[in-house]
Parts: C-alpha cells; sequence; structure tokens
C-alpha cells in the first residue's frame, strides 16, 4: 500500500502573487466596463500615469524616501527594545514580575490612543512620530518573543543541566534557536503594525512623507494620487514583509514543518 500524502503540495514560488493579481484583474475590468465610477476609485491606468507625473516631478520619491526612514527608524527601535525587554523578563524571575506586568498593560492600550500624550512630550516633531511607530512595533515584537521563549521544551532545559553546560551556552544553544520562530513572527507582525503606526502620524501635522501626500490630496479630491500613496503603503509592506520571509526561511532552514 502506498502512503497517502496529508500535507499540501509543494508551493510555487510566485504563489502567493495569485491573490493580488486575481483583484487587480478584476479591478481592472470592472473599471473598463463602467462598473467602478473613476471619480470614486481610479482605474490601474489611470494610477500608474499618475504615479509617473509624481515621479518625474519629485514629489513621490522626496515623500517615499522620508517616509522609509521614519518606519525604519521606528521598527528598529521597536524590535530592540522588544526583543531585550522579552529575553529579560523569559530569562529572569525579577524580569517577568517588573517587565511583563507593564508589557501586558501596554498590550491593552492601542499605540494610537498615546499620540495626544506624545505630542504632549515630544511635540509634533520627528521624534513623536518615530516614537509612536517604535511603540506599535514593539508591542508584537515583545509578546511573540516572549511567548516564544516560555514555550521551549522544559526537557531542553533539564538536558543542559544534565549536561552541566555553561548559562551563556545554554542561552546560545538552547533559548534563541527555540525562540527564534516566535521571534522571526513578531519581527513580521511588527512590520506590520511599524506601518499602521506610519500611515496614522504622518496625517498628524505632517508636512512630508506619502501619508501627507494622501491627506493634502484629500482636501483637493484629488484621488488619483490618494490612490497612488495607497499603492506605496500596499508595496512597501509586502516587500518588507517578503524581506523578513525570506530571513526566516534562511535562519530556520533547520525547521521541517506542514508547508515547508
Amino acid at each position: 500500500m502506498t502512503a497517502q500524502r496529508l500535507s499540501p503540495p509543494p508551493a510555487l514560488r510566485y504563489g502567493w502573487l495569485a491573490g493580488p493579481l486575481f483583484l487587480l484583474a478584476y479591478w481592472a475590468a470592472a473599471s473598463a466596463v463602467g462598473l467602478i465610477d473613476n471619480r470614486i476609485l481610479p482605474s490601474p491606468w489611470v494610477a500608474i500615469s499618475t504615479g509617473a507625473d509624481l515621479v518625474r516631478d519629485g514629489r513621490l520619491p522626496i515623500n517615499l524616501l522620508i517616509s522609509l526612514l521614519r518606519a525604519a527608524e521606528g521598527f528598529v527601535l521597536g524590535a530592540v527594545v522588544g526583543i531585550a525587554l522579552a529575553l529579560l523578563s523569559g530569562l529572569s524571575r525579577a524580569g517577568d514580575y517588573f517587565v511583563d506586568g507593564i508589557a501586558q498593560v501596554k498590550r491593552a492600550v492601542p499605540a494610537v490612543a498615546l499620540i495626544p500624550f506624545f505630542i504632549l512630550w515630544f511635540g509634533v516633531d520627528e521624534g513623536m512620530k518615530i516614537m509612536v511607530i517604535a511603540i506599535g512595533a514593539f508591542t508584537p515584537v515583545y509578546l511573540h518573543t516572549h511567548t516564544a521563549l516560555r514555550a521551549i521544551d522544559i526537557r531542553y532545559v533539564e538536558l543542559a543541566e544534565t549536561l552541566r553546560i555553561g548559562y551563556w551556552r545554554f542561552v546560545r544553544h538552547i533559548v534563541l534557536p527555540g525562540a527564534l520562530p516566535g521571534m522571526m513572527l513578531g519581527l513580521r507582525f511588527g512590520v506590520m503594525a511599524a506601518l499602521l503606526g506610519l500611515v496614522v502620524v504622518e496625517e498628524v501635522n505632517a508636512t512630508s512623507g506619502i501619508g501627507y501626500m494622501i491627506d493634502l490630496a484629500r482636501t483637493y479630491a484629488q484621488s488619483d494620487i490618494m490612490l497612488v500613496g495607497l499603492v506605496t503603503y500596499v508595496v512597501i509592506g509586502v516587500i518588507a514583509d517578503q524581506t523578513l520571509l525570506r530571513i526566516e526561511r534562511k535562519v530556520l532552514s533547520w525547521r521541517r514543518t506542514l508547508v515547508a
């Protein structure tokens, strides 16, 4: 008797593009036959021509660069602090008592709700925007890393104690590899949270960035420029997520999973 294959077949390299391409085709067809009013949602070819115009006059590149810098600074800050505090609370009881309780309280408070306080503390300059993005990225990175640390099989800890390996070797060879899947998942969620924070802060007294460009276009009912800004956010998010996914596959190449 031949064994029945229960796992999904091997994934196509660019199979994840099937859904977006189907949506794009539906959007183009609906715009062509008049099902979608171009005044409400411009057609794909209008968005492409508008995007080309924005690139030629320099508005899109400069605003894109500013948004990328904001998102990168906030994400790196939130991720570094999140991983460091997760290791502190996950590997020590004192850290668990003091750090995890505060982090769980922060979990219940959306980063957007802190914007009025951040404006009061940091003003409306770049510092406030970066802090909002960092707080948004911190929460998923911390939670997933901390959860992964707590989920390490106790048998590995007992084996390390039996072999009498040093603490730092224990952390390097058991703790970090065991927490790496959760950490990478937290980083992917953190990127999305950072982009969400970026969208919000760029519409709060901002004078540059993709969000500012969208908000300014909304004032003048320029739906084609608004659409270009939205698509730009989507492209940033997809590229960031796919980059982290590729890194995850590289660093976790030793792990065999259902869809591997």
